[in-house]
Parts: C-alpha cells; structure tokens; sequence
C-alpha cells in the first residue's frame, strides 16, 4: 500500500482538507501585502528642492517657486533642480531682490538641490522616499529596497526548502510566522536606510518560507483529483490579500504603521499552528509512524470516514515507510538528466521569468494613471479575479499552450501600444494597464497548471520550486529595469513586453497537456517524446 491508498482510506478531500486550505489561507493573503507594499510604502510624492525663507502667503508662494524653480518640458517645477541664483519676475519684487543680491545676467543656470527637498504630503504622510529623501540622484536606493526583498526571498526558498525536509513543514511554518513577525516589526522601527534594507532582505526570506511550506502542506493531504481545485482556490486568496492592501493603504498613510499592519496578522498566523497538521506523507519518510497514524485518525474522523484499527495498525504504516524510503529525493539537477525533461525545464525558466518580470514590472509601477495610487490598486487588484475566472474556461477549451502563450502575447502587445500612446490620454493608458494587468495575471494563473502537468509526479513538486526560483528572479529585476526610463522613458516598457513576447514564443515549444495523461515517471516524459518525434518522422 502507497499514501495515495492511505489517503484514500481516510479521506483525500473532506472537512479535514478543508479546514486546512483555510489555515492556508492567512499566509497566501499575507503574501501580496507584503511583496506590494512598496507601492504605498516607497511611493514618491510630488516634490521639489527646500528653499528657506519662503513666504506664507500662498500667492507669493507660488511666485516664490517660479523665481527659484525652473520648469520641465510639460511645464511643471523640476523636481531635482533649482536657480543658483533668483530669477527676475516682472511686475514683483522679488526682481529686485533677486538683481541686488548678485544674480547673474544672461541665460540662467540651475545647481542641484543642496537643502533637501520639500514633499506633498496630501496624499501620504510619510514614505522612505520622504524619511530618506530617496529622489533625484538617490532614486535608485528606492528600487533597490524591492530587489533586495526578492533576492532575500530567493535565498529563504534554498533554505526552507531544505529545512522543511529536513524538520518538517509544520515547524518551519511556526519559524516563518515568528520571524516575518520579528524582521517586520524591525523593519517597521529602522532609523535608517541601512538597517531597512537589512530587515527588508531578511523579511524576504522569512517569507519565502510560506512559498516553500504551504503548498505542501495542502497538497500533501489532497488526493490527486482536488489539488487543481485546490490551486486555483489559493490564488483567489492572493487576490485578496491585494484587495486588502489597497484598503489598509488607503486608512494607514505612514509607511512605518502601514508596515506594522501588513505584518501584525502573523499573530493569528502563530496561534493558527495548533490547529494546523503535520504532513503525514513527511512523518512516515521519517519513520514517525505514532504521529502519523494520530493525524490520520483525525483526518479520518473529521471526514466521516470509519476506519479500522487493521487499516492504519503500525503494520501497515511501516509498510508505507518503506515504500516511501524507496522513493529516490530527487534534486534540481534531475530536472536536466534527461532530453524531453532539460527541454521542459529550459523553456519553463523562459516562461517563469517572463511571468513574473512582467506581472511585477506592471504592478509596481502604477503612476501616470490619472488615479490616485489607491483607486489604482483597488482597480488593478480588481482586474485579478475575472482573469482567473476567464482562464478557468480557457484552459478547458483551446489548452493550457495556446491559453499560456495568449495571455503572454496580449500583456507584450499592450506594453507595445502603450508606448505609442501619449501620456496625456489617461483613459487610454489606464486602459492598457488594466489589460495589461489582466493578462499578466492570467498568464501567472495558467503558469502553475501548465507547469504542474509537463513534470513527472516524481519530480512535480522539484519542477514547480525550481521554476517559482527563477521567477523570482524575475521579479527582482523587475523594480531595476523600472530605472530604465532615465534613459529612455519608454525603455521600461520595451523590456518588460519583449521579454513577454519571448516567453510566449517559447510556450510554443513546450507540447499541450489538455488531453493528455499525467506522467507518472521520467520515462512517461521521455515515452511521449519518442512518439512526437516518430510521428514528426513518418509525416
């Protein structure tokens, strides 16, 4: 007898596996509140060079600004740039002030600002733009925070994966919890750039322990039928969790308790841990037989399933033991032994990157929308819910290939279009971000179906780590190529829709799984190459 027998017997989905997804369901929402606090957290204000002495009055304000500001193109102050010294205005008196003070004749010449800089605080109280002045010639140090979060999550998938195996889903989870807890609330509380960099980064990998633990822990306890379902459920979470950031973002506008309640809800998340169970799967590998035959008893009795003693006796878990030690672990490298299987995996990390550079590419940057950054969010988030429910029927009717490559296509051609688009049609460009969002998202949904389905059950699990590693890669270079527009304002766009539209050309070489049967094994995989090829051959 297999655990697959085993879980039949008490029960693949029911009550029990229910009350887990639930349990589940905290850290997926957890997740995006996280990954996309940046948007309001490192949100950069209007802002332009303090300039001491200005007057109260508002009219002269505005004159004030006119006589040491110069413009840019669209006729707006310079963010970054000031007159060395006062313009003459005509009809004032600040002209006088400006000549008699030593203002030079001819052309004038502008300094970078050298007293800090004055924000709008209309919209946020307070952001690590406005605490650290990360504008102008700091602007990258912004965009770096992110990267190192994603490089932080990066390093926190290697050793949680590792971890987990090694001490088991459950005690790992407790760990995650605590230090997401811990690094969040330091992070929260940084007196400077540094030391929230270095909480960041390590808040990253505390998170990447729920990447990591929660998806076994559901599947785990689900019979091969429901653990579909059971993904596309769990994404619906992580729509939710978007839709709450943009709430939260919109009642809390300092980016020091804003942070604190993204990362408050991993108290319920720690008190969660009594109720949540050890993957019996993982307790049989390591011999625990008692513990596992205790967690599926009470799997078996929450699903209604009587169960004799003979049929879970210590026996019969032993026998599972040993067939489950037979099972060889395998490793990353074991993605690449064979031809159909290093073919698979070298066009899933194209595919994966291109996912996510594009997804987090567009969801971080939200600005020149018309919207305030809230409705943005709100909006954006919104867009999610009916891109999973349009992939649903998609995937059943034309194949997950031609779904994948269609959804990769459409976000690389409303990146195009946009960058035809002039800036000053808002309704246009809000337009293209909404579908451009839509069809991200989609394309991340079909993502982990598609992915799921080309790999072997002996190697699923190591297939799907190993292509979410490199996706988030992806996404922390995301936030970097956001700089780009120092170059080229539409430089940004360029990458992220020809990196799309690469990824949709090499979903084509990957063969369609809609009808197709699950491989069970390595050779399943290389079986079918075979019958492509030979099939290729005879025509």
């Amino acid at each position: 007898m297999g655990f697959e027998e085993l879980l039949a017997t008490v029960g693949g989905f029911g009550p029990f596996q229910l009350r887990n997804l639930l349990l589940m369901a905290l850290p997926r929402v957890l997740l995006p509140m996280q990954i996309l606090l940046p948007v309001f957290m490192a949100a950069v204000p209007a802002h332009h060079c303090a300039l001491p002495g200005a007057p109260a009055n508002l009219t002269q304000q505005d004159l004030w600004l006119e006589a040491h500001l110069p413009k840019e193109t669209d006729g707006s102050f310079s963010s970054c740039l000031r007159f060395a010294h006062p313009q003459v205005l005509p009809n004032t008196t600040l002209g006088t002030e400006a000549q008699s003070s030593g203002g030079p004749e001819g052309e004038p010449f502008t300094v970078p600002c050298s007293q800090g800089w004055e924000y709008d605080h209309s919209e946020f109280f307070s952001t690590i733009v406005t605490e650290w002045d990360l504008v102008c010639e700091q602007r990258g140090l912004n965009k770096i925070t992110s990267t190192c979060f994603f490089v932080g999550m990066i390093l926190g998938a290697v050793v949680f994966g590792y971890l987990s195996d090694r001490f088991g889903r459950r005690r790992l989870l407790l760990v995650a919890y605590v230090s997401s807890l811990v690094l969040g609330l330091a992070s929260a509380a940084s007196v400077n750039y540094i030391m929230f960099v270095i909480t960041r980064t390590l808040t990253g990998s505390a998170l990447a322990g729920f990447t990591i633990i929660v998806l076994p822990l559901e599947l785990e306890w689900l019979d091969v039928a429901h653990r579909t379902v059971a993904g596309v459920i769990s994404t619906i979470f992580w729509t939710g969790g978007v839709l709450l950031l943009a709430l939260v973002g919109y009642l809390i506008r300092s980016w020091r308790w804003l942070l604190l309640a993204a990362t408050l809800p991993c108290v319920p998340g720690i008190i969660s841990i009594w109720w949540v169970p050890e993957s019996a799967r993982w307790l049989l590998t390591q011999g625990r037989v008692e513990e596992a035959q205790t967690y599926l008893f009470r799997c078996a009795e929450l699903n209604g399933r009587p169960v004799g003693e003979d049929s879970l006796s210590k026996e019969t878990l032993n026998k599972v033991v040993t067939m489950e030690r037979e099972l060889q672990r395998p490793s990353y490298l074991s993605l690449f032994r064979t031809p159909q299987l290093r073919h698979i995996s070298l066009c899933c990390m194209v595919l994966w990157f291109g996912v996510n550079i594009s997804y987090y590419g567009l969801t971080l940057d939200v600005s020149g929308l018309g919207l305030n950054v809230y409705q943005t969010q709100l909006l954006l988030g919104a867009t999610e819910l009916p891109s999973k429910i349009t992939v649903y029927f998609l995937v059943r009717q034309v194949g997950r290939r031609f779904t994948e490559a269609g959804m990769l296509l459409g976000a690389a051609l409303t990146f195009g279009i946009s960058m035809l688009v002039s800036l000053e049609t808002k309704f246009w460009i809000t337009t293209l971000v909404v579908l451009g969002k839509g069809f991200s998202e989609a394309a991340f949904t079909t993502a982990y179906l598609f992915t799921s389905e080309l790999y072997p059950t002996v190697l699923r699990q190591t297939g799907l780590g190993f292509t979410a590693l490199i996706g988030r890669l992806g996404a922390s270079l995301a936030p970097l190529a956001i700089l780009l527009d120092g170059i080229w304002l539409m430089l940004p766009k360029l990458v992220y829709g020809g990196i799309a539209l690469l990824a949709a050309c090499t979903v084509l070489l990957l063969p369609e799984t809609k009808v197709a049967q699950l491989p069970e094994t390595i050779q399943d995989v290389e079986r079918k190459r075979k019958k492509i090829c030979k099939s290729g051959t005879e025509t």
